[in-house]
């Protein structure tokens, strides 16, 4: 009997009682063998290994996401788009501030400076378009709210240095969602009316630097481009 526990284990030891180590023996050998142990040696081996209970699979620790992640609040559970609920949220003032650069190539800024464009006075219309702009921002982004824009200011300006116009849009509202899409959509609608205005004379245009430059209002407070 002992030839075929040697044979079988590995390893044998007696301290205080008998235990018994062994890797890669099946479950049932095990057990056929802890029985044979205890009828010679009168008592059943300690827990080990070769023990009564079949091994215990490891526990795999569960992983929470930080609460510091961003997440995406136009997306559900499932990935689908959504438009999100903002009824809990508490009303505020909330003011956005954007801005954006229309290259026009030293040609074209020499007609927009002495207004001689055929289509009429460039920054003005463009002017006019970016505030309408801002007034349809939930019409044209489909997940965007419906606000109630308490004003709009849009502004351009001459720049000589790199032959550009330069936009900067600012939407207020009080409210319970924030106005950066509407000062940025009143900048975007500013450069595309410029270059609409313009392209007669060029079409090598660029419309460049669509930007959030300021925010603030709302549980998220202030923040400003560095």
């Amino acid at each position: 009997m002992m030839s075929m526990f040697r044979s079988v284990l590995p390893r044998v030891t007696r301290s205080n009682g008998w235990r018994c180590f062994s890797t890669g023996i099946p479950y049932d050998d095990i057990a056929e063998l802890n029985k044979e142990m205890e009828s010679i040696f009168g008592e059943s081996p300690s827990s080990s290994p070769l023990g009564s209970s079949p091994p215990q699979q490891p526990v795999q620790p569960a992983y929470e996401a930080e609460d510091s992640q961003p997440v995406l609040t136009h997306t559900d559970r499932s990935g689908q788009a959504k438009m999100v609920d903002v009824s809990p949220k508490e009303d505020s003032k909330r003011v956005a501030i954007a801005s954006c650069r229309v290259l026009l190539g030293q040609k074209v800024f020499n007609l927009v400076a002495s207004n001689e464009i055929a289509k009429g006075d460039v920054l003005t219309v463009a002017k006019i378009a970016g505030i309408t702009g801002a007034k349809q921002t939930s019409n044209l982004i489909p997940l965007c709210h419906n606000i109630n824009l308490s004003h709009v200011r849009v502004d351009l300006s001459l720049n000589e240095e790199d032959s550009s116009v330069v936009i900067e849009g600012e939407a207020t509202t009080s409210g319970k969602t924030g106005v950066e899409m509407e000062a940025m959509t009143a900048v975007a609608i500013a450069g595309l009316t410029v270059y609409d205005m313009c392209k007669a004379a060029s079409k090598d245009i660029c419309i460049t630097d669509v930007c959030l430059q300021h925010k603030s209002g709302g549980k998220s407070g202030s923040w400003s481009r560095n």
